[in-house]
């Protein structure tokens, strides 16, 4: 059976956006974006809510590699193209990008049904569907890429209202001052 993956990065405070909306102080370096890149690679499939798909959806145009850009840039990409994706929107009209299907409602049973079928492990992106799937009890794994910044306050990483029972797989310091921290999940109350 696939995997369901949540990963994101976040202030130090558990924030993927600040009060205002801006992520800027996430962006990753070449050498957490090389690690992004390898953590993206094996997922066959990719479940959004419309916020993120729309945010992410800029990897589908040319203009994103125009001139000549970091390979890590070309190689999310090519990462990004290469996925299935399915947004969880009520309001999208059509996607902007290839391999990607609209799905009205967010039903946990489908997405049991998808990791049972599915060869390739799956994500899902961005904090409000992730925060569903936590609640449904969807999620295996969790990365969590904390930015050093403490932002005090915006969109949170994880949801207020579950509780989990972590296992620390792994942790990596980069140079830049973000860390990784990997757990499985072993339980949700």
């Amino acid at each position: 059976m696939a995997k369901l993956i949540y990963a994101a990065i976040t202030s130090l405070d558990g924030y993927v956006a600040d009060a205002d909306g801006s992520f800027g102080w996430a962006a990753p370096d070449e050498e957490v974006h090389a690690f992004v890149n390898e953590l993206e690679r094996p997922i066959g499939t990719h479940l959004f809510g419309r916020r993120m798909y729309e945010v992410l959806s800029a990897w589908e145009s040319d203009d994103i590699l125009a001139g000549d850009p970091p390979s890590v840039i070309r190689d999310y990409a090519a990462i990004w193209r290469a996925a299935d994706k399915v947004v969880y929107s009520t309001t999208l009209e059509s996607v902007s990008s290839a391999r990607t299907r609209i799905e009205r409602t967010f039903d946990p049973d489908e997405i049991r049904r998808m990791k049972a079928s599915a060869d390739r492990d799956l994500a899902v992106g961005g904090p409000g569907l992730a925060g569903q799937a936590l609640k449904a009890g969807l999620v295996d794994e969790c990365h969590l890429i904390l930015a050093p910044a403490v932002v005090g306050g915006g969109t949170r990483a994880l949801p207020d209202d579950v509780r989990l029972t972590l296992d620390l797989v792994d942790e990596r310091r980069f140079a830049g001052g973000m860390v990784r921290l990997h757990y499985r999940i072993l339980d949700a109350d």
